[in-house]
């Protein structure tokens, strides 16, 4: 049985409380212990982050992948040929504040090809993974994958589950693990607790969304979070129990938090 915790998502809660940093209080200030999100804006130096974690008291869980330079609605490059040096760059920089912040997680993000995914981007995204797990074994960093559906992200290169366990076992790294996101494996297989029995040995964080609006798991929706919830402390087997609450609040951040004191895991 894994003690669920949670995470909240600044790249999707607290957009309200204004700048990037102040994201970060006003999750503390609503009661969380943890945060992830997107690699901050060059603005923001890892030691500025460093202290406003010192302030508040939160753990960075995870990171996305910085994006570099890259076009507006490309979600990373990890699988476009001919972006090599752009995603080595977004890795280390990714790195650098991860190693920081004491973050053990980096989300790497494939991208989206222009026209159909086809074997070139295959070669680059698995090439591109292995070339990230000494560099993340010697950090003590897992980086993870993750399928993003259609209705997330049109056109993502990687949007299946059989496609993502395939990348993990030939890189064959303890060190790159996938990203089960139930917003999304809702949309792309359904069937999401026999989903959390058969990838379990694979994952190495867990996201919530509810279906299909992506607001709070206890808005109106398909899936039923109490039951998924247990499921996942009981079966998941996942690394640290961390999930992170990747959706978009109805109202107010902090007026839409009742669910996790309903469900009993906040007092």
């Amino acid at each position: 049985m894994i003690a669920l915790k949670f995470c909240a998502n600044l790249n999707f809660m607290f957009l309200e409380a204004g700048s990037f940093l102040d994201r970060y209080r006003a999750a503390k200030a609503a009661g969380f212990e943890a945060v992830e999100g997107p690699c901050p804006p060059p603005e923001v130096t890892p030691e500025a982050l460093a202290a406003v974690l010192k302030e508040t008291g939160l753990k960075q869980i995870l990171l996305n992948i910085a994006l570099g330079d890259q076009p507006e609605g490309k979600f990373g490059c990890a699988a476009l040929p001919g972006w090599e040096t752009e995603y080595v760059a977004n890795l280390e920089r990714t790195v650098e504040y991860a190693k920081a912040l004491g973050c053990g997680k980096i989300h790497i993000m494939a991208g989206t090809p222009n026209g159909t995914p086809n074997a070139a981007n295959d070669r680059t995204y698995l090439a591109n993974l292995q070339a990230a797990a000494p560099i993340l074994g010697r950090n003590n960093i897992v980086g993870v994958i993750e399928p993003i559906c259609t209705y997330g992200v049109p056109g993502y290169y990687l949007s299946c589950y059989k496609k993502a366990v395939q990348m993990i076992t030939d890189v064959g790294s303890p060190n790159v693990r996938l990203m089960f996101d139930v917003y999304h494996a809702q949309h792309i297989r359904g069937d999401i607790t026999n989903g959390i029995r058969a990838l379990a040995p694979y994952i190495g964080h867990v996201q919530i969304a509810q279906v299909p609006g992506r607001n709070e798991p206890s808005s109106d929706g398909e899936l039923n979070f109490r039951y998924i919830l247990h499921v996942l402390a009981t079966e998941g087997r996942y690394t640290d129990g961390w999930v992170g609450c990747e959706y978009k609040p109805l109202a107010g951040t902090a007026q839409g938090l009742g669910w996790l004191r309903d469900f009993g895991y906040w007092q």
